[in-house]
């Protein structure tokens, strides 16, 4: 067994792990060791806008999770895509870049996180953007991750748009700016080329040749080690042989909301009763770790069409299909550019609101799930989420093995509010497809169907048909010690412990409003600068 000497080790080369790799090797005189169980970032699907459908649920690049069986969504269990490769899940995500609201950070502060407030994270937010539109008060434009306009604007799009505003939600241009309510068309982390920007090819690519810069690809982290309550280096295997690294600084977890709980887990750090079921020594009894999961369950609409104006009409055509894939070629531009989804909308549920509660993901086509393939019908898909559940679920170690797959307890739609916002946004939902601009168009509503009209009938439709929007946080929650449920401080500190942080999305004490990646990139460029002045 071969133990190699590093200043820092990054766990996890993920949305977070890249940029801490990044960050913290900007100094030549630290060493740092950045370690992904996946494998490269060779296959050039992940490089392709709309190369999720092949990277989505694919083994070579996807974990490929899934939950135990779900009591709020009647006894299923949903897929849990998560990247297993370079870039994280920023190399198969659906490149929407998107921050949350202000009051989500604010929030963070308020439940004892110095320096979380939206004031304090909005600079590292700019730091990492290089913003097609340019640098502005709340962008940035030469940071590493490419942020740009959407390339495809579809006529189904521009109805959807002008349906939301014909009944009151205001066009919004920005959901990265002053305000988040509104509808209009997501920007997308994709580079001016025309090609996906994962935090691999944004953060890590460039600095690869750095001579104090070591990446491991198809790296299994078994186990953090300690001498005493210092994090003194980690176990890994590679193709089954078993090394070691050791650091003279920190161990950083960036292994995500389900592999940073289940590293810390297998380390002897957890709910002690749980860590005895499975024969693991007890380094610090931490009863949050792994509590707290939450996620945004998303609820899929889609209603059929009178004219051929989605993507559906044009992959059924083998002669369009294949025009797609020239055009992407020779002018990066067309359908390939495609991401997961064109316009957003966020907006109350009801109006008793102050703040939006659910975001739109509007989709110019309609599929059971991405590997699928679309329908055989003219259709789009309207998903809607609810920004804020209150539901919070759990995750747990089946084994001391560090291959075997932790279970995971999402515990969906268990919370009263949670079951009213489902119910609420599907009427939202109907109320724009009935508006002026898209009422003519509509042929059918293929989900829920309109035989599902009563709250009771609605919130069946969610628990049989719901799923998962790939958002997993909260699992190693930021918080004040007094909470013993809270794992790291608001320096991502692990409490009781030396030498050890967790830096990505699973420190969230609440999720935020929006989709998660921009967020976790903004995580790791301030721990990144915490990191360097904790170390002076």
């Amino acid at each position: 067994m071969s133990t190699k000497v590093y200043d820092y080790i990054v766990v996890g080369a993920g949305s977070s792990g890249c940029v801490m790799a990044n960050r913290l090797s900007e100094d030549p005189s630290k060493k740092v060791l950045l370690l992904e169980a996946g494998g490269k970032d060779t296959n050039p699907w992940i490089h392709v806008p709309i190369g999720y459908f092949k990277t989505m649920h694919n083994p070579k690049t996807d974990w490929c999770y899934k939950t135990e069986n779900d009591p709020g969504l009647n006894g299923r269990s949903l897929e849990w895509p998560r990247g297993k490769v370079l870039g994280g899940s920023s190399s198969l995500n659906g490149l929407l870049y998107v921050r949350g609201q202000a009051e989500d950070y604010d929030n963070w502060e308020k439940l004892g996180n110095k320096g979380w407030s939206y004031k304090e994270v909005l600079p590292y937010f700019i730091k990492s953007e290089n913003n097609e539109r340019g640098a502005s008060k709340y962008h940035g434009g030469d940071g590493p991750l490419s942020v740009s306009n959407i390339r495809v604007k579809r006529k189904i799009c521009e109805l959807f748009i002008d349906a939301a505003e014909q009944v009151g939600i205001p066009r919004n241009d920005d959901f990265n700016g002053e305000n988040q309510e509104g509808v209009g068309y997501f920007q997308l982390t994709i580079t001016q080329k025309g090609t996906r920007c994962s935090t691999a090819a944004g953060f890590l690519k460039p600095v690869r040749d750095r001579d104090n810069l070591d990446v491991v690809t198809n790296a299994l982290v078994h186990k953090v080690n300690f001498d005493g309550a210092r994090a003194s280096g980690v176990t890994y295997s590679v193709h089954g042989n078993k090394q070691t690294a050791s650091c003279t600084s920190e161990v950083i977890l960036s292994a995500g909301a389900i592999g940073s709980p289940q590293i810390l887990m297998l380390s002897g750090v957890g709910d002690q009763n749980e860590l005895a079921k499975h024969n693991i020594d007890v380094v610090k009894h931490h009863p949050g770790v792994g509590k707290n999961l939450q996620d945004h369950l998303q609820i899929r609409t889609i209603y059929k069409v009178n004219q051929p104006l989605t993507l559906n009409d044009e992959l059924r055509n083998p002669l369009r299909k294949g025009m797609m894939g020239v055009e992407y070629a020779l002018f990066r531009t067309g359908p390939l550019t495609m991401a997961a989804s064109q316009v957003a909308i966020f907006t109350q549920s009801n109006d008793s609101l102050d703040r939006p509660d659910i975001q739109y993901h509007l989709q110019p086509l309609s599929a059971d799930k991405p590997a699928d393939g679309t329908h055989k019908f003219s259709a789009f898909t309207a998903s809607v989420c609810q920004l804020r559940p209150t539901s919070t679920g759990h995750i747990e170690l089946k084994s001391a093995d560090p291959a075997e797959y932790p279970a995971i307890h999402p515990n969906y739609l268990a919370t009263e509010l949670d079951q009213k916002t489902a119910i609420d946004s599907i009427k939202h939902v109907r109320k724009i497809v009935d508006a002026p601009a898209l009422k003519p168009l509509i042929a059918d509503e293929h989900e829920p169907g309109v035989e599902h009209q009563t709250d009771e009938e609605l919130l069946q439709y969610a628990r049989n048909r719901a799923t998962t929007i790939y958002h997993p946080t909260g699992t190693c929650k930021m918080g004040p010690s007094s909470d013993e449920m809270n794992v790291v401080d608001d320096r991502l500190r692990v409490y009781g412990l030396e030498g050890l942080r967790v830096v990505d999305c699973s420190i969230m004490p609440e999720i935020v409003s929006g989709n998660t990646n921009a967020p976790a990139i903004m995580i790791a460029e301030k721990a990144a600068d915490m990191v360097k002045e904790d170390a002076r």
